[in-house]
Order: structure tokens, then sequence, then C-alpha cells
């Protein structure tokens, strides 16, 4: 973990409303499995990750994306590496160290409502079978 994963930038999908220099923190409640409260933050160095994941996230806010940059170590999102697939082809990263928004990103590619019902279809299929759980 002390080597440099990824250069970045890195970005994080959310519905939270958010201003630079904010600090995006674990402890939260996860928006997959909301019984989950999270020991990690996760982001992305692909911005359109990062927007599949504010489209999916808890909340009845606007999806939004921000660029981040993490305050401490990081690690591969295990969730999407190596245990579901080689490598790291999403760029998914985690850290329990705080993520500051530096600023607030609107070029990214928003999903029609027909694949927004189908990745929402997808992940429920996946946490409601035994083997979805969500490493923390």
């Amino acid at each position: 973990m002390g080597h440099a994963l990824d250069d970045g930038p890195f970005f994080h999908g959310t519905k939270a409303d958010l201003r630079p220099g904010d600090l995006l923190t674990a402890g939260f409640r996860s928006n997959y499995r909301p019984e989950v409260v999270m020991n990690h933050i996760y982001f992305t160095a692909l911005v359109d990750g990062a927007g599949l994941a504010a489209e999916l996230a808890a909340g009845d806010g606007s999806p939004r994306v921000y660029r981040v940059e993490p305050t401490g170590p990081f690690e591969d999102d295990p969730n999407v590496t190596d245990k579901k697939f080689p490598g790291n082809p999403t760029r998914s990263y985690r850290s329990t160290a705080p993520l500051r928004v530096v600023d607030e990103v609107t070029a990214w590619t928003r999903l029609t409502p027909e694949a927004l019902a189908a990745w929402r279809e997808r992940l429920s299929a996946l946490l409601s079978d035994e083997r979805g759980e969500i490493i923390n």
C-alpha cells in the first residue's frame, strides 16, 4: 500500500452537495447495503465510474461527481479487483483516510433511464446473492 497505485486525477460520485475543501470520510452507511457502515471511502480514476456511483447512490439529491484528493494511503477496491476482475480495470480504490473535495466535475456521461434501471436490477440481483458480500 505504500507505493503509488495511480496518479489520478480521482473522482467520487455521490448525491451530496459538497464544496471545495470539504472532507469525505468513512463511517457512513453503504449506498448499496444500508445495514453496513463502511470502514472506507471509495473513489475512482474514471470520471464515468464515479458518475455511475453517483447515479446509484442513496438519497434524493442530484447525482454529482467531484474531483477529490486522497489525504492518506489507499488500496485497490477489493470489491471490483482481483476477486471479481483481474487487476483493477475500473481504477477503483478505497481509503480509511478522508478524501478532500477539489471541485465539482460536470463533464461526465449520464445514464439513460433504461440503462440506470438495468444497473439497479443487476445490483439488486448481485446483493441478493449471498456471495454478493461487500468487502468492508
